[in-house]
């Protein structure tokens, strides 16, 4: 049952406000006329007389020589450009490099303003779907609240022409990244414009245009419930947090017990009392919320593509205020485990918020529970923009499955341990834990902490380099890049081709 919260300071958001209308991906068996057209050849491609005119063939065969990447052919009526595709050690660098060739082609796509493209491959490789899939990504903008939209990219249709690709497949890729911009647009909201009650209305949504129920706990029942951690969290913001339970669950579901997707939603994140020491680190803590919006994200295009799964989601929102009662250093919780927390510093509170709902995952007897946070600097400054951090107390099979579907996607995990002897960072005289270790291995003692409160398969992913890059990387854009959602999809769809 959807429960949308009704109070007087929201919105009443329509399906157009929320979900966002990105590239269309469209599927066709063959080129048409005078439209512009990409093709995908090797580097030693020997273009046909009968698709090329002497002069074209010389031009490319020079270019080929020059090791170009993109040769463009103008003839006037529309253009042609030749996206070269080299061979890499193994298939997933090679996808990844026509993602980024697809970042490369839009760039040229924006700046002879094309609104339609159509996509052919002569590697008889499936090349076009991930040139799709880096060009429509790229050709994201979070463009909102700008009143002149001139400058926006006026691509708007992606064609796949290729017999090795489905038109299943390419309806199944439009909803994916679908999921993967809407994690974007979550991300990239402003907080004036996104409290925890607002994003929860926004999941009540997306759920009702996707196909799978929310529910949505309000300040009474999370009390009732006595999650201590969130409840700490919330205590010096004016605006009460929500807790919400996202469910999809198919008739044909071919698993018996939930995969349980758990998201970090701080939508706003100044540290409490343990204040950011500088002004510019929290420019991007709107962005606290990226492992929830990746949760929304990947539920989206689960429901979208029917995939026959139960999963649920839990996703605790809140933002970290300094005001009023806020919680301070020092201070003891009693969570919803009933265990005590002794709080060491405030800006260590996305653990606190994640361990209630890891600790309420517990009723569902999940198959396997997998959260996502933008958790640790540590973990930033560990891979950087490059990985996403893992931790996990799942079984060997499954971890490797999961290192499969991020090398597949290009979201590769690097694995920390969850040795005993970190357990003792996180030792308390007073509590029966406290919330922050050390100075060394920052991301492992906040997995640890974690740890504590699960008894069941679980995997932790810290994407605090990779959800949110001001200076931009390619394909993922500038800002907000939806970090997890491909990943999770591929995982949770591994199992049933």
């Amino acid at each position: 049952m959807n429960r949308a919260l009704r109070l007087p300071n929201f919105i009443n958001l329509r399906v157009k406000d929320t979900i966002p209308m990105p590239t269309q991906l469209k599927y066709n068996t063959r080129l048409s006329k005078n439209i512009d057209t990409a093709i995908i050849i090797g580097p030693d491609y020997e273009a046909p007389a009968e698709d090329f005119s002497p002069e074209e063939k010389e031009y490319i065969s020079l270019q080929l020589a020059q090791k170009s990447k993109l040769i463009l052919l103008n003839r006037y009526t529309h253009r042609v450009y030749l996206v070269v595709a080299a061979a890499k050690p193994n298939v997933a660098l090679y996808h990844e490099d026509l993602r980024k060739a697809g970042f490369t082609l839009q760039k040229h796509l924006k700046e002879g303003k094309v609104t339609e493209i159509q996509l052919t491959d002569r590697t008889f490789s499936k090349a076009a779907y991930y040139l799709a899939e880096g060009l429509f990504l790229s050709n994201y903008e979070f463009t909102k609240h700008k009143t002149d939209k001139s400058e926006a990219t006026p691509l708007h249709t992606i064609t796949i022409t290729d017999g090795t690709i489905s038109e299943k497949e390419v309806h199944e890729l439009q909803e994916i990244l679908t999921g993967v911009c809407l994690a974007r647009d979550l991300v990239n909201e402003p907080h004036n414009h996104q409290s925890a009650e607002q994003f929860s209305e926004r999941i009540v949504a997306i759920g009702e245009e996707a196909g799978f129920s929310t529910e949505v706990l309000n300040m009474l029942q999370i009390q009732a419930l006595k999650m201590g951690g969130l409840l700490a969290v919330n205590q010096g913001s004016l605006d009460p947090p929500t807790f919400n339970i996202l469910e999809y669950k198919p008739e044909n579901a071919k698993n018996t017990k939930p995969y349980v997707l758990v998201g970090k939603g701080v939508v706003y994140d100044t540290g409490g009392l343990s204040l950011k020491p500088t002004p510019n680190s929290m420019d991007w803590m709107k962005s606290d919320m990226a492992g929830a919006a990746a949760v929304v994200g990947t539920f989206y295009a689960l429901a979208k593509n029917k995939v026959p799964l139960h999963v649920i989601g839990l996703i605790p929102a809140t933002d970290n205020r300094p005001g009023g009662r806020a919680f301070a250093p020092g201070d003891v919780i009693t969570m919803f485990s009933q265990k005590t927390v002794e709080v060491m510093n405030t800006d260590a509170e996305g653990r606190l918020i994640l361990a209630d709902a890891l600790c309420f995952a517990q009723k569902y007897q999940p198959e396997l529970v997998i959260d996502l946070a933008t958790l640790t600097g540590s973990a930033a400054r560990a891979v950087g923009k490059e990985g996403l951090v893992m931790m996990t107390t799942a079984p060997e099979e499954t971890v490797q499955a999961f290192k499969k579907a991020g090398d597949e996607v290009h979201e590769r995990l690097v694995e920390l341990p969850l040795w005993e002897e970190y357990q003792k960072h996180l030792e308390s005289d007073i509590a029966d834990i406290k919330n922050l270790g050390g100075a060394d291995a920052g991301a492992i003692s906040a997995g640890k902490f974690l740890e504590y409160f699960t008894d069941y398969p679980w995997i932790h992913l810290d994407i605090a380099g990779t959800a949110y890059i001001p200076t931009g990387d390619n394909y993922r854009g500038k800002n907000g890049t939806g970090s997890g959602v491909r990943l999770l999809y591929s995982y949770l769809t591994s199992g049933l081709s």
